[in-house]
């Protein structure tokens, strides 16, 4: 991975599976998350669940509410091509970036879930934080996290709407197969 600048936005002028699935798994980190504050700590048990989901996307590739969007129609913009069009799945044929958020998200959120019952609520803050991020995230395709892995290096799939932050050549190439 080769350093590098500028600002990297995903595509924002369409709905498309995996922006959608960023907003209701934002929407559901914030909701959970304000009621294991609020209402029952163990609402928490919500925000691992979907850590869970996120990294068994990044793993497998398979998502359950992408598959739900699927059915509704909804386009996929990181979709495997080689598999079967009556699922989603999506691509794990490398850890290109926007994986490695469904990894990165998945395993933060957990632990923070765990922390947050065993040491203190305040834990919560940081689910809060990335329930506020994700949503953030859907819409306007500017990520904190997807900034700092794309200036280490990590090649995206989904073409930035900021000109200046195109992919390499070896990213063209992987998206091209």
């Amino acid at each position: 991975m080769a350093f590098r600048s500028g600002v990297y936005i995903v595509p924002t002028s369409r709905w498309y599976i995996e922006r959608t699935v960023w907003l209701i798994a934002g929407v559901v980190l914030l909701t959970a998350t304000t009621l294991a504050w609020l209402v029952q700590p163990l609402w928490v048990l919500v925000v691992i669940a979907t850590g869970a989901a996120s990294v068994t996307v990044a793993l497998t590739g398979f998502c359950v509410i992408g598959n739900a969007l699927h059915r509704l129609g909804f386009p996929a913009a990181l979709g495997d091509a080689k598999r079967s069009t009556r699922w989603y799945f999506m691509q794990t044929d490398a850890w290109y970036l926007e994986r490695r958020i469904y990894l990165a998200v998945g395993i933060n959120i957990s632990i923070a879930s765990v922390l947050s019952l065993v040491y203190g609520a305040w834990w919560l803050a940081f689910t809060g934080f990335v329930g506020v991020a994700m949503v953030w995230f859907a819409a306007t395709g500017f990520c904190i996290m997807a900034n700092g892995l794309y200036w280490l290096g990590a090649e995206p799939r989904l073409k930035p709407e900021n000109p200046a932050c195109q992919p390499s050549a070896d990213a063209r190439q992987l998206v091209a197969r």
